[in-house]
């Protein structure tokens, strides 16, 4: 006997696709299983919807305000923004007291905000207040960054802003990456060669003072109008539309499309010769699509360890109580901004060990102490919330913000 095949109505179809899908979709939730909006397309066969993203969002937001709760119950706490909480308390060391301040925010909850480094004005040497830098970047909060050299303002240590490489690593110092999705720490080295049509050059940093007189430095038009002086026996070589344009042995203008090489005379003239000249800069890590990188040191938590490598970093000289600037992030993605004020005798300040067994406290798997002393200062809304031992905080080399984005 043939088989007969009898069409099903359209509606019918619809139907039973609509109820397969809600058995799927109840059997999934029924699991506690969180699914991503492309893998509930790929089991449904439907795509995306808002719907379905909002939902993901106030799921991220239930979990921030339980874990802030649980945290931060008995102290002052204060929402921001949606996703942004600032916490306010009172630890004692040594029956002392330490006034803390704290910033957390929940990646993923807030797509209006945005996290990432500031510098002070056009160029790396210069300073500004933090209120000034925050104000001008309509940031909502602003901590002080890493090191940076007091008579210039240049930082000292690994800065990228939307993924451009402002000033390499010092001592292959710490630093972390912030992505669209997420953050990593690690000590960072840079890779960089000056590539031509007759062989490369290694660099040894971008725009950072001079530390040895064999180094080979680039400095680019974010360093400044001019580069620094040639070390003994060095030289410079201006390169303009990948061109060498002049030979220098004193400071050199910087073009606007190009660098300067400054550095020993000996390696420079491998390639004075050369028609072609390009940067090549890579960071080690690679981390791939990082929009932004800040540094300081020494790690406090690593992998969810306390490990605090000051003699490694070369960061002996800041061991002590202090006031302090620290940043790290949990197993979640929140990222935890801190400061702790000191040298008075209401705020004793912290010592580097205290702080990391405060970071780890608050949930870091990952964090690492920023510029502190009388760098340290947190700004809120407009607010300059702790005490700094300068009215408003000094003048500052960058910032690291989170910021309204349109």
């Amino acid at each position: 006997m043939d088989t007969i095949l009898v069409q099903r109505p359209q509606f019918e179809k619809a139907a039973t696709s609509a109820a397969g899908i809600g058995i799927a979709i109840c059997l999934l939730l029924s699991q506690n299983t969180l699914l991503s909006a492309k893998d509930l397309g790929n089991l449904t066969g439907i795509s995306p919807t808002l719907n379905y993203v909002q939902e993901q969002q106030r799921h991220q937001e239930t979990v921030f305000e339980e874990s802030i709760t649980r945290k931060y119950g008995s102290s002052n706490v204060v929402e921001v923004e949606k996703g942004v909480k600032y916490v306010r308390m009172i630890r004692f060391y040594k029956n002392k007291p330490v006034r803390i301040n704290i910033v957390e925010m929940s990646l993923g909850v807030n797509q209006g905000l945005a996290v990432e480094p500031a510098i002070a004005s056009e160029t790396l040497a210069s300073r500004n207040k933090i209120s000034n830098i925050a104000g001008r970047d309509n940031a909502i909060v602003a901590i002080n960054g890493g090191y940076f050299k007091p008579q210039t303002g240049v930082p000292l240590g690994t800065l990228m802003i939307n993924k451009k490489v402002y000033t390499g690593p010092i001592y292959d110092r710490v630093a972390m990456g912030i992505f669209d999705n997420g953050f990593e720490m690690a000590r960072v080295q840079l890779k960089a060669n000056v590539v031509t049509n007759k062989g490369g050059l290694k660099i040894d940093n971008i725009n950072q003072p001079r530390m040895l007189s064999t180094n080979t430095i680039v400095y680019t038009p974010d360093w400044g109008e001019y580069s620094p002086p040639s070390p003994k026996y060095g030289k410079q070589l201006v390169i303009s539309g990948g061109k060498l344009v002049k030979t220098s042995y004193g400071r050199s203008q910087i073009p606007k499309d190009g660098f300067v090489i400054v550095g020993p005379q000996k390696s420079l003239d491998t390639i004075a010769n050369a028609r072609k000249f390009k940067l090549d800069i890579k960071i080690n890590p690679e981390w791939k699509d990082v929009n932004h990188i800040i540094s300081g040191g020494p790690y406090l938590v690593k992998n969810g360890d306390i490990y605090v490598d000051m003699t490694a970093q070369k960061l002996a000289s800041i061991g002590g109580r202090n006031p302090r600037t620290a940043i790290g992030y949990t197993k979640d993605n929140s990222l935890i901004m801190l400061t702790a004020d000191g040298r008075e005798g209401a705020s004793i300040g912290l010592t580097l060990v205290e702080l990391a067994n405060l970071m780890k406290e608050l949930g870091c798997v990952n964090a690492m102490n920023l510029d502190g002393g009388g760098s340290t200062v947190m700004y809120v809304k407009g607010k300059i919330v702790n005490k700094p031992a300068v009215q408003g905080g000094i003048p500052l080399s960058h910032t690291l913000s989170i910021k309204k984005i349109s």
